[in-house]
């Protein structure tokens, strides 16, 4: 179930979330999961904000599957990129080889520790097989609200490689950095790409 809260904020702060993460080339990580997809394939944008990123993986011509709880940034992802996105929760990841490639970028933080293991049993049971799935995490180790009330889940880099080895992934070389989100406040980070 998504946190209402959460939800809330990315709804009213839709238009200046895309001013902050919008950009008009693929960053290093977007470009990895982009060169790491079958040419042509089907992929989903899990939790796809502003659509920002789901816009450069159709211009490199995959077809996306955009969703995100926040009616907000549904509607931004329509009207500022012209991405067919749709309201869906993480709950409602579902299917069987479905997707080539899976893009889960600082949107499962959002999910409580307890319901991880079941999304990303979802996500992989969702890709086919040699599919890939990226997933950017704050690194730490506590459940809590930032500064604007958005409900964080942090990882210890162990603990999410392990997550993800125990759904069947192998994951690639994480990566590390430290960045301000919309809150301002900076925050270290994990991104790792796996293979299904």
């Amino acid at each position: 179930m998504s946190d209402a809260e959460t939800v809330s904020v990315y709804n009213t702060r839709a238009d200046s979330y895309n001013e902050l993460v919008s950009r008009d080339t693929p960053d290093q990580d977007l470009q990895a999961f982009l060169d790491a997809v079958a040419p042509g394939g089907h992929v989903m944008d899990l939790g796809c904000g502003p659509g920002n990123s789901a816009a450069m993986m159709r211009d490199a011509g995959l077809s996306v599957d955009a969703v995100d709880a926040s009616s907000g940034m549904v509607r931004v992802a329509r009207e500022k990129y012209g991405i067919d996105a749709r309201l869906a929760t993480f709950d409602d990841i579902t299917g069987t080889d479905l997707y080539d490639g899976v893009w889960a970028n600082f949107s499962l933080l959002h999910a409580t520790k307890a319901d991880m293991p079941r999304h990303l049993a979802a996500i992989k049971a969702a890709l086919k097989p040699g599919g890939v799935f990226h997933i950017g995490t704050k690194l730490g180790s506590d459940e809590m609200r930032d500064s604007i009330g958005r409900m964080y889940s942090y990882y210890e880099a162990d603990e999410l490689l392990g997550l993800l080895k125990d759904a069947g992934f192998a994951p690639r070389a994480p990566r590390f950095g430290r960045d301000k989100g919309l809150s301002g406040e900076m925050a270290d980070f994990i991104v790792v790409l796996s293979d299904a």
